[in-house]
């Protein structure tokens, strides 16, 4: 477990915004909260409702945005971020944009390519952290390929030496697809995003990449929370009595007290919102910190279930769960 006195050991007040940093392995800072994108609340908002979202995030105090070319949304991302801009909220160097590489991009020589059309979406000249997106790679008809990750990350390394990414990772990559990269790679990888909540703790893969030196983003960070869709879903709700006796105890509610967990944690959670309230609700969180007592309250919810489980990929190449 991430010890709450290591963090507050380097973390700082990042360009303003509400979020303090986190030191990445390659001397850049990243934001320990990001804005998700992939079309708004729980992926059913309406596309162009991503162009508000991130306008509202970022005059609410955010300034990470995470986004991917899968999710469909860079154009709306690259207009929010603009709009802020113009109306001086913000300058693009206060701002940490993270997007990633689809499966079907994974050959080496595709990897700047993809990043140029993210980026042209995007209207940016670079971005703070370019992810490939599994280690999972696939053929433009979606059907199972063989490329190895190495190979893939020597383009990201690529990217990163032409300047179009100034730090480079992976996502939803195990521990031992972490060792291997690793081990095989000239540039350590910066972050791994993975899913992490109350009822995917994740410890042990989570650990691992801190010793490392690899920072862990956190999506789905709400775990089923406030699932209607679900019936058998694990637990916490946002009724649950240890998480509103936590809440009250802060003056916070639910989601703020799970979105704290994980900041304790050292992670960076990345939670979803399309409703402009919620949003500001969701960076709320640095006024107050939890115990290591409550922090390991939380995480008795464990029950290694994912929100984000992809069917089909069970036989693919690389599959990392």
């Amino acid at each position: 477990m991430w010890r709450v006195a290591v963090l507050a050991c380097f973390v700082t007040m990042v360009f303003g915004g509400k979020a303090p940093t986190i030191d990445l392995n390659d001397g850049h800072k990243i934001p320990v909260v990001a804005l998700g994108t992939g079309r708004g609340t729980a992926g059913a908002a309406p596309i162009d409702e991503v162009r508000d979202a991130v306008f509202w995030a970022i005059e609410a105090g955010y300034r990470h945005i995470d986004t991917a070319a899968v999710y469909g949304d860079e154009e709306q991302v690259g207009q929010g971020v603009a709009d802020a801009i113009k109306k001086s909220l913000v300058k693009r160097e206060e701002l940490f944009i993270t997007t990633k590489l689809w499966n079907d991009k994974h050959a080496r020589a595709s990897v700047v390519p993809a990043l140029r059309e993210s980026l042209a979406r995007l209207g940016l000249d670079y971005v703070d952290l370019y992810l490939i997106h599994f280690p999972i790679a696939a053929k433009s008809d979606g059907s199972p390929d063989d490329t190895d990750y190495l190979d893939t990350w020597k383009g990201m390394e690529e990217a990163k030496e032409l300047g179009l990414a100034r730090s480079i990772g992976v996502s939803n990559f195990n521990a031992t697809q972490i060792d291997r990269l690793v081990a095989n790679s000239k540039v350590k990888p910066a972050v791994n995003q993975i899913e992490v909540n109350p009822t995917l703790t994740q410890e042990p893969l989570v650990s691992h990449c801190q010793d490392l030196g690899i920072a862990v983003m956190a999506y789905s960070p709400f775990g089923f929370l406030v699932t209607r869709k679900t019936a058998d879903a694990p637990p916490p709700r946002v009724d649950d009595p240890t998480l509103v006796r936590i809440a009250q105890k802060y003056g916070k509610n639910a989601a703020q007290i799970v979105l704290r967990y994980l900041v304790d944690r050292g992670l960076v959670p990345i939670p979803k919102s399309a409703n402009k309230d919620r949003i500001a609700q969701n960076i709320d969180l640095f006024d107050f910190e939890l115990t290591k007592e409550e922090v390991a309250e939380i995480g008795k919810f464990n029950k290694n279930v994912r929100v984000i489980h992809p069917t089909g990929w069970e036989k693919y190449p690389n599959y990392p769960f």
